[in-house]
C-alpha cells in the first residue's frame, strides 16, 4: 500500500494550474446517461473516483473512450444493464447519481445504496422522496434501491427538507426527461450545481435558477450531445493555497474561478495572507509571517465548505492563538484530529461537531494514517510544516480526490515522494 514521505520545513512557492473539479465531473458523467448522443468532456481530472464512475458507465453498457488529449467521450445509446452493482457503488457514493438519469430515460433502475468516505450516514432519503413525488415506485431490497416508472416520470413541485447536493443533482437530472415542469425548492447552490445545470442546458435541457435555492426544469422528450469543459476544482485550489500559507510561503494559482472560493479567500486574509485575484487566477503571499488562528463554521454554499474544514484545522495547528472549528454538515468528520495531535498539535474535541485548536510553535514528524479524502490532506499540510520526515499511510484516500499530488507539491518546492 502506497505511502507519502514528506520532509517538512520547506517554504513553498511557485505557480500551479488547477485541475478540473471532481465534484463537478462525477454528476456530469452520470448525466451522460440522459442522452444516446455522444458527449465529450474536457478537463475531467484523472482520479480514482472518476475512473470508478467511468467503470460504472461501461458496466451499464455505455461506450467510454479516453482520447490522447485525455478527453472523455461517452455514448450511452444502447444500455445493456440498468443495475449499478454494490462492488462499484460501495467505493464511491457519487455512483448513486446514476439513479435519476437511468430511471428518467429507461423507466427502471437498480442502484446499490452508496459507500465512499467514512464520514457519517449521509442518507439518500431526499433523493428517493423527490423521485417518488415524480411518480417513481421505489423499494429498498437487499441493500439495493429498485426504482420503476414504466410510463415515465412526471414533473412535480419538490421541497427538500434539508439542503443536499447529491439530492439536488439526482433530481435535476431526472427532471430533464420528466413530463412537464419540475420545481426544486431549498436546492443546493454549490458552484458544481451550476456546472451541472450548464452541462444539462448544453444537452438541450430547459433549466433555470441553478445556483439559487429554486431550480425550474421544463422536461424534454429527449436530449442531444455536446462538448463541455468541466469547471476548475475550488477545493483543490483552496488546499494548495493553504499549503503555501502553512509554510509561510507564496503561490500563484491559474485556471480557476476565484468567485467560487470567496469565503475561503476571506478566511485566508483573516489568517494574515495577502490575496490578489484576477479573472482566472489567485495569488497568496504570507510574506514569511506565521498565520493567525481563524474560527471556522462549515455551512452549505455560499458558506464555508465542509471539504476545507480539515485543511483549515491544519493551518490553525501552527497559527498564533486559538480557534474554534464547528462542523455542521457531516457527523464523524474530525477523524484527523488524533493524527494531527500525533504530530504535536494541541486540539481539544468538544463533542462530535466542535474542536478547539491551540496553535503550537513547532510540529514534529511522526508516522500518521489517512482516514478520508480531505482529512488525509490535512496530514500532508501539517507534515509540510513539521520538522523532520513524516510518513503518511493509506494515501489511496488522497488519490481519490487530488490529481498528481507529488508532482504538484514538488512543483512548488516540497520534498515529497511516494513509497510503498
Amino acid at each position: 500500500m502506497d505511502k507519502l514521505q514528506i520532509q517538512g520545513g520547506q517554504k513553498l512557492s511557485g505557480t500551479l494550474r488547477v485541475s478540473g473539479a471532481k465534484n463537478a465531473a462525477l454528476p456530469i458523467l452520470a448525466a451522460t446517461l440522459l442522452t444516446g448522443e455522444p458527449v465529450t468532456l474536457s478537463k475531467a481530472p484523472h482520479l480514482q473516483d472518476v475512473t470508478t464512475m467511468i467503470e460504472l458507465l461501461a458496466c451499464l453498457g455505455a461506450e467510454v473512450v479516453v482520447d490522447e488529449s485525455l478527453n472523455v467521450q461517452v455514448t450511452a445509446a444502447e444500455l445493456s444493464n440498468l443495475k449499478a452493482p454494490y462492488e462499484l457503488v460501495k467505493t464511491m457514493r457519487a455512483s448513486f447519481l446514476v439513479l435519476g438519469p437511468l430511471l428518467a430515460r429507461h423507466g427502471y433502475a437498480e442502484v446499490s445504496l452508496p459507500g465512499g468516505c467514512a464520514i457519517g450516514s449521509r442518507p439518500v432519503d431526499q433523493h428517493l422522496k423527490g423521485l417518488q413525488a415524480m411518480g417513481a415506485q421505489i423499494e429498498v431490497v437487499d441493500g439495493y434501491v429498485k426504482a420503476e416508472a414504466r410510463n415515465g416520470l412526471t414533473g412535480a413541485d419538490i421541497y427538500m427538507d434539508l439542503v443536499t447536493v447529491g439530492g439536488t443533482e439526482n433530481l435535476m437530472m431526472a427532471a430533464c426527461l420528466a413530463r412537464g415542469q419540475t420545481r426544486l425548492r431549498n436546492a443546493a447552490r454549490e458552484p458544481e450545481i451550476i456546472d451541472l445545470g450548464n452541462f444539462l442546458a448544453a444537452l438541450g435541457a430547459q433549466i433555470s435558477g441553478h445556483g439559487t435555492s429554486e431550480i425550474i426544469i421544463e422536461g424534454q422528450r429527449k436530449l442531444g450531445g455536446c462538448q463541455y469543459q468541466i469547471m476548475p476544482d475550488r477545493i483543490e485550489a483552496g488546499t494548495y493555497l493553504i499549503a503555501a500559507a502553512i509554510t509561510q510561503g507564496s503561490i500563484r494559482l491559474i485556471d480557476l474561478q476565484p468567485d467560487a472560493l470567496s469565503v475561503v479567500l476571506e478566511k485566508l486574509q483573516q489568517a494574515g495572507a495577502q490575496i490578489d485575484t484576477g479573472a482566472d487566477w489567485v495569488t497568496l503571499d504570507m510574506r514569511g509571517q506565521r498565520p493567525t488562528a481563524v474560527d471556522v463554521e462549515t455551512l452549505p454554499y455560499p458558506g464555508f465548505p465542509t471539504d476545507m474544514q480539515a485543511q483549515f484545522m491544519a493551518l490553525n495547528v501552527v497559527a498564533k492563538g486559538s480557534a474554534t472549528i464547528r462542523e455542521t454538515i457531516f457527523e464523524n468528520r474530525f477523524m484527523h484530529v488524533h493524527e494531527l495531535n500525533r504530530l504535536g498539535a494541541n486540539i481539544e474535541l468538544h463533542g462530535p461537531s466542535m474542536a478547539v485548536v491551540h496553535g503550537v510553535d513547532t510540529l514534529k514528524a511522526a508516522p500518521v494514517m489517512a482516514t478520508d479524502l480531505r482529512a488525509s490532506f490535512s496530514l500532508v499540510l501539517a507534515a509540510l510544516a513539521a520538522e523532520g520526515a513524516t510518513v503518511i499511510d493509506r494515501i489511496y484516500h488522497i488519490d481519490r480526490g487530488y490529481e498528481t499530488i507529488e508532482e504538484k507539491l514538488q512543483q512548488i518546492g516540497a520534498q515529497v515522494c511516494r513509497v510503498s
